[in-house]
């Protein structure tokens, strides 16, 4: 990934990132002022050879002796010694957890630390461990019938009285648990994105096909109970799409007299006949002769959005009960023609690649300027595809944040496979902040700039 991959991240899950900063926050926040402060005492300690000998060797020796000597102060034994000096209700491993042993580097000095809730403890424990480990030291250096150890342990500070506690410390720990809290952020932003295969930018669908992005179309939240254009107001957002989208389907494939179109998607609920049907709707009101016809003889929809009756369309058309005319209904608001399905088939992939369809859409072609084909899914059913191959071509539906790359591309590739070509894409249910993400010239003006007609004064 490059860096412009992560800021795209970045700008497109900032809330994620700043909510995971922000509850590493509170969390390190808790600990920081819900623990118990801790008092650090510190002694220092210096060894040094009693011996005349070479100095060089006086000083190997030492400092071997002096790394030694650091680690047994933190041993059970020693623990057991103090306690036994000040008698402390601990246990030698208890005590032994609050002591560290240092070497400074390049010296014989040994520091120990200590620490306890009571400064005051901490002092009287870290000098006892300085004055045990020069009787320790006094005691192992001393070689038998000798009277003068070969090292000397020499307390040349004593432990000290702490006035503040080391720990906690809230500067560093709220500080460190923004950072890290920023950092957890962006690497789950990362991951989900990498894990992440569903379609919510551009350069997703230009991956798997080079066919021109006609709209995008902004969830809205009341389609569910207002799904046609007709019911909104006239300069509503998802009115100012579909209108963008009317003009942008009107220049696909200029050079031919393209008139008939697949509606599709890849799999189901991606709003393809939502977006059929208000793209009918919104042709129709541009005063062109435009008819939609509803192929989805599986599960039919388009119909009961518009209001209209059922019994009677393609598949009675084409088994010949009825006439292409007799079974044509219309939208009293729009104008608009309207075929139904018909009763529902147990056959209707046959009946869409018959001999009577190929008729029957011949036959539209010549009345009408428009004809919108509201088709099953790709990927379910070769419908769409049969369809999509007697037509002019597809507006493939892609729904954001839904449909997966891998979906979308093999959607595109069943088009091919039968020698149907995508016209253009659709980016539907879009959410209204993606206007950054080069979408925003599908929402309308009315949605982002507020360029809606003035209300005028009563």
């Amino acid at each position: 990934m490059e860096l412009q991959d992560y800021l795209r991240i970045l700008r497109r899950r900032w809330l994620m990132v700043v909510s995971i900063g922000l509850v590493v926050l509170a969390a390190a926040a808790l600990y920081t002022f819900t623990a118990t402060p801790m008092y650090q005492s510190t002694a220092r300690m210096f060894i040094s050879t009693t011996s005349e000998a070479d100095a060089v060797q006086s000083s190997n020796f030492t400092a071997q002796r002096v790394a030694s000597y650091a680690d047994l102060v933190t041993g059970e034994t020693r623990a057991q010694a103090v306690i036994d000096a000040l008698d402390l209700d601990l246990g030698p491993d208890e005590l032994a957890a609050k002591v560290t042993a240092e070497v400074k580097p390049e010296t014989n000095n040994i520091l120990i630390r200590v620490s306890d809730p009571e400064p005051a403890e901490a002092q009287r424990i870290a000098q006892a461990y300085a004055e045990q480990m020069q009787d320790l030291v006094d005691e192992l250096e001393t070689p038998p019938g000798a009277t003068v150890a070969v090292l000397k342990a020499s307390i040349v500070d004593p432990a000290n009285a702490p006035e503040n506690p080391f720990s906690p410390q809230p500067v560093r720990n709220l500080g460190l648990g923004l950072i890290l809290g920023l950092l957890l952020g962006v690497g789950i932003a990362v991951l989900r994105e990498l894990l992440d295969t569903t379609v919510k930018s551009l350069e997703d669908l230009s991956t798997s096909t080079e066919t021109p992005l006609l709209g995008a179309i902004a969830y809205d939240a009341g389609t569910r109970t207002r799904p046609l254009v007709t019911d909104l107001e006239s300069h509503a957002p998802r009115v100012e799409a579909f209108r963008v989208l009317r003009t942008n389907i009107q220049f696909v494939d200029v050079d031919q007299q393209a008139k008939v179109f697949v509606v599709t998607s890849a799999v189901p609920e991606e709003g393809k006949t939502t977006t059929a049907v208000n793209l009918a709707l919104t042709l129709a009101q541009a005063g062109g002769r435009t008819l939609l016809v509803e192929c989805d003889l599986r599960r039919p929809k388009a119909t009961a959005a518009l209001g209209v009756d059922n019994a009677v369309g393609v598949t009675t058309v084409l088994v010949g009960k009825v006439s292409l005319a007799d079974a044509l209904q219309k939208h009293d608001a729009t104008g608009l023609a309207v075929l139904a399905s018909g009763a529902v088939p147990p056959n209707p992939a046959e009946l869409l690649q018959s001999q009577a369809m190929s008729t029957m859409l011949a036959s539209l072609r010549a009345d009408y300027d428009h004809v919108i084909i509201d088709a099953p899914p790709l990927l379910p059913v070769t419908d769409a595809a049969l369809l999509a191959s007697q037509a002019d071509g597809a507006v493939v539906v892609v729904r954001w944040g839904k449909t997966t790359r891998d979906q979308f591309s093999s959607a595109i590739e069943r088009l091919g496979q039968v020698g149907a070509k995508p016209l253009g894409l659709v980016l539907n249910m879009v959410p209204s902040n993606r206007k950054s993400d080069g979408y925003g010239y599908g929402y309308g003006y009315g949605y982002g700039y507020g360029y809606a007609p003035i209300a005028k004064d009563d």
